[in-house]
């Protein structure tokens, strides 16, 4: 389940942008997988809003500095929403099982609650992913950039116009950094997103290293990487629920990491990513 704080009910008002600079991330801590992102092909900055941090890259063609100040507007707002909505409704933030929404509800939650009723577990489950999809759609929509790239806590949305590979973050496994899946551009757009139980802030009642889910919707890509994640005990547990994932027509792509074993099915290829 994705990490979210809501003690302050007011408009959110501690943000900040930052512009490209892969050295100087800031957030909560460093996070220094974002140091290999983006590189010469993305013109990248942050934007900041309490526990939501988001690494936004576009193609440098298409990057106008109004982006910026645009798309930490919508997080505000969009922050501002989803709180109000949880103080009204408590229950949508603490449930571990899917929460009914009704018609008049807020988008975000009628789509929270949607993919987490599918993927079977509670809305903020699905909340960082939805973050990512909401931003990117709404940059995309415009500024009409060729590429982008939305990355919130490894929570990513991507619409991409030549092929990108991802590299699995799998905390201390002997196998972090060392694969990645490789995204089609054709694909695009959709949603990447991880769940570990070794690593983070983000709730999860399983061990595993890294889960990773590629799907066409982001918020459902992250609900059922939380969902995977928690049913991954042990390193034995990978063949089962590997075979659970190829079964989901919803599931384009997975890859899941405990330990030394690392199980993978799905459409898209997996790439050698290891610099050492």
């Amino acid at each position: 389940m994705s990490s979210f704080k809501t003690e302050n009910q007011q408009p959110p008002q501690k943000i900040s942008a930052l512009p490209d600079n892969e050295s100087d991330i800031s957030g909560f801590g460093r996070r220094f997988y974002r140091e290999g992102m983006g590189g010469d092909r993305f013109r990248s900055f942050t934007i900041l809003c309490k526990d939501s941090d988001l690494w936004i890259g576009v193609d440098r063609e298409s990057f106008q500095s109004g982006m910026i100040e645009y798309a930490r507007n919508k997080l505000i707002q969009l922050r501002f929403v989803l709180e109000t909505y949880i103080h009204e409704h408590p229950i949508f933030q603490t449930s571990f099982v899917p929460v009914e929404t009704k018609p008049g509800d807020p988008e975000i939650a009628i789509e929270m609650s949607r993919v987490t009723k599918i993927a079977g577990t509670g809305p903020m489950a699905s909340v960082a992913g939805a973050f990512s999809e909401y931003i990117g759609k709404e940059v995309l929509k415009k500024y009409k950039v060729s590429e982008i790239v939305v990355e919130n806590g490894g929570d990513i949305f991507l619409k991409l116009r030549k092929n990108l590979t991802l590299s699995v973050y799998a905390g201390r496994s002997p196998l972090t950094g060392k694969i990645g899946l490789e995204i089609p551009a054709h694909a695009t757009p959709l949603g990447v997103c991880t769940s570990a139980g070794t690593v983070g802030p983000s709730i999860s009642l399983g061990k595993a290293d890294a889960v990773m889910i590629a799907a066409k919707n982001c918020a459902l890509a992250d609900a059922y990487a939380t969902t995977y994640g928690n049913m991954i005990k042990i390193t034995d547990d990978i063949p089962y629920i590997i075979e659970l994932a190829k079964q989901n027509r919803n599931i384009l792509s997975a890859v899941m990491i405990c330990g030394e074993k690392v199980g993978i099915c799905g459409q898209f290829s997996i790439k050698p990513t290891d610099k050492s």
